[in-house]
């Protein structure tokens, strides 16, 4: 439990690949932006339409979701409609950036508010982060 840095060292089961510490930071705090002065879908369900709506802006995905089968699908989808997407560590943190109290496998930034310029810079970062 308390091995935080030996957890996400080696990708693998639903996770494409490995993203730095600072680039989740920034993507939960365009979260939070987006929140409260745009439009965020939390869950995997709402994620989902909202991806395949094309209305996702990006997608934050948690890597601690057992079983794994509840997130595997949205990588792909993202893939093929052209949104980018990226893991975060837990899902409490994804549901604290969401103003919940809980934790959420995913969320889709819809509207992005004035995270809208952070989200840009997420997107070309995971661009060279993915090569």
């Amino acid at each position: 439990m308390g091995d935080k840095e030996g957890k996400g060292k080696s990708v693998s089961g639903h996770l494409k690949f490995e993203v730095p510490e600072e680039l989740q930071t920034k993507a939960l705090e365009a979260v939070e932006l987006a929140r409260t002065t745009g439009s965020v879908k939390k869950g995997t369900n709402e994620s989902t339409k909202t991806i395949e709506r094309g209305l996702a802006k990006l997608v934050l995905i948690s890597e601690d979701i057992t079983p794994a089968e509840i997130v595997m699908h949205l990588p792909p989808l993202c893939e093929e409609k052209g949104v980018p997407y990226l893991y975060v560590k837990n899902q409490k943190d994804l549901g604290s950036a969401c103003g919940i109290n809980k934790g959420c496998a995913s969320v889709a930034i819809v509207d992005p508010g004035k995270a809208d310029e952070a989200i840009s810079k997420i997107a070309e970062e995971l661009k060279t982060l993915k090569g």
